[in-house]
């Protein structure tokens, strides 16, 4: 995969009818695969969050539809990605203005990823042990340190940070950092 539409990725949101999110999900990644846009469509997501009720004295845990009717599609937007996708069965268009799709920001798609428990899987940034960065974020913010771990799996890094003249290891995620 060219990591040039790595930058141009970004989340956006599909309409679809009501209670046709998980085919829309499984149609969309059929297409995906047998008109090989596996370098602009990346992943599909119905967000689904666990809901507890109690019946009969017994606790249930059922898993519900966060959002109902619309599915998170991440893919690098062209004519030919927006063609698949809206022309892919169930779907009934881009959520945004007109008819120009409207990406979500990195926040809001952190937020649904957290609810979802799905952590980021890569890094949008090509991260290495041994480089500098800085952190963009949180209580370190502008410090500057150098990679010692990558966790993927998890989407964070340990980094050192100088801080009172010593290496101080700090674990960021992803978003927190970047490259100087």
């Amino acid at each position: 995969m060219d990591n040039g539409n790595e930058s141009l990725k970004k989340w956006y949101v599909i309409h679809t009818y009501s209670g046709y999110e998980n085919k829309v999900k499984a149609n969309l990644e059929k297409r995906v695969d047998s008109m090989n846009m596996g370098d602009k469509i990346f992943r599909i997501l119905v967000p689904m969050e666990d809901e507890v009720e109690i019946k009969d004295g017994k606790k249930k845990v059922a898993k519900r539809k966060v959002f109902p009717g619309y599915v998170l599609v991440e893919m690098v937007m062209t004519d030919d990605s927006w063609y698949v996708v809206r022309n892919t069965t169930g779907v009934t268009g881009f959520v945004g203005s007109g008819t120009k799709p409207i990406p979500l920001n990195e926040s809001e798609v952190r937020q649904i990823l957290k609810q979802m428990g799905v952590e980021e899987a890569r890094p949008r940034i090509g991260l290495n042990i041994g480089q500098n960065i800085r952190v963009a974020a949180g209580p370190f913010e502008n410090f500057i340190g150098i990679i010692e771990e990558i966790h993927p799996e998890k989407g964070k890094v340990k980094v050192l940070v100088s801080m009172f003249g010593r290496e101080t290891p700090v674990e960021l995620e992803f978003s927190q950092v970047e490259t100087v």
